[in-house]
């Protein structure tokens, strides 16, 4: 039997708007005999043992799965909890009219390119790109169609989460985690992230690859490895700032937040000078002594460096520009 499996992540807060936009994506699927629905919370916040990432785990091909997490945070926290799959085209997006196409960059070797991927696809659907239910479904319906995806139904991987329509659902765990997530497709396994994180956060597995070992040592609300990363591959998905949160918009590429340019107080602060703070506050915080640029800053971003003997960069270009503009 062709069949498809639908993962519903949960968004953290009980918003009313949210919850019934959730719901009635269900709503509009459980007549579609050749789906099968899984809702769980929020993604996340998930541990990897726990019942409902153990379902999704299950899931032998293709699978769509709907959040609230931008598409490429999405995708990497499933594939730091075993889920694993080459990205899926999606056609119901967050609007993004007025992005501009990134100039190609420099070729690098990522990790992701020493990896064997399954030859399956996971389709992440951006519940931020509409309002309407009926979108999501019809969107669903058609990957369905494009893949015919021979997939067997999950009734019987936990039974005790199904309801009498097929749809499993999984209750909240250990509440709203904070935690790096890295895109592989961009990591150059540099190591920077190690050096500079003093909370134990990343180790290395048998191979020497980078990964987030410990991830509930991170402190919530931090976001200062993704600041020093040279690849911008490190992404906090509850951040506010999209372009921390792992939004795939070209200026959210660049290495600062570029609203900061345009109103927001900067003291003169580059990016690593703002990491640096926010490592010490949380050092602090945490009853140990703070260490400024001394310790995890890579050398080719020291303040030390003469900025007059260095070629401009795009965002030089981008300040300059600024400037004569005289705001």
């Amino acid at each position: 039997m062709t069949r498809t499996s639908v993962v519903i992540s949960q968004g953290q807060s009980k918003n009313p708007v949210k919850r019934k936009l959730e719901e009635d994506i269900v709503a509009a699927l459980q007549d579609h005999t050749e789906i099968d629905l899984i809702v769980v919370p929020h993604l996340y916040d998930l541990v990897s043992d726990s019942d409902g990432m153990a379902a999704i785990k299950q899931i032998p091909g293709h699978m769509i799965v709907c959040s609230w997490l931008f598409e490429r945070p999405l995708h990497w926290v499933l594939d730091r909890n075993g889920i694993h799959g080459h990205t899926g085209t999606v056609l119901l997006t967050v609007d993004d009219d007025d992005k501009e196409e990134e100039e190609p960059e420099d070729e690098k070797e990522t990790v992701i390119q020493s990896r064997s991927i399954p030859d399956r696809n996971i389709y992440c659907l951006d519940l931020k790109a509409s309002t309407k239910p009926r979108e999501f479904a019809e969107e669903i319906k058609r990957i369905h169609d494009e893949t015919n995806a021979e997939q067997v139904t999950l009734d019987e991987v936990i039974a005790a989460g199904a309801t009498p329509n097929g749809t499993q659902r999984f209750e909240a765990g250990k509440g709203r985690r904070w935690y790096p997530v890295i895109d592989y497709s961009r990591c150059t396994n540099c190591m920077e992230c190690i050096d500079f994180c003093l909370f134990g956060v990343y180790g290395v597995d048998r191979i020497d690859t980078i990964l987030v070992e410990q991830p509930d040592n991170c402190r919530k609300g931090c976001p200062a490895c993704s600041r020093v990363c040279p690849e911008n591959a490190i992404m906090f998905p509850q951040h506010k700032t999209p372009a921390i949160a792992g939004s795939n918009d070209a200026a959210a590429s660049l290495k600062i937040d570029l609203s900061q340019l345009f109103g927001a107080p900067t003291d003169g602060k580059s990016a690593i000078d703002v990491a640096a703070a926010e490592r010490d506050e949380q050092l602090q915080l945490a009853g140990r002594e703070a260490v400024g640029m001394g310790v995890g800053i890579p050398k080719r971003q020291s303040p030390d460096e003469s900025k007059e003997n260095k070629p401009k960069d795009k965002l030089d270009s981008l300040v300059d520009q600024l400037d004569e503009l005289d705001l």
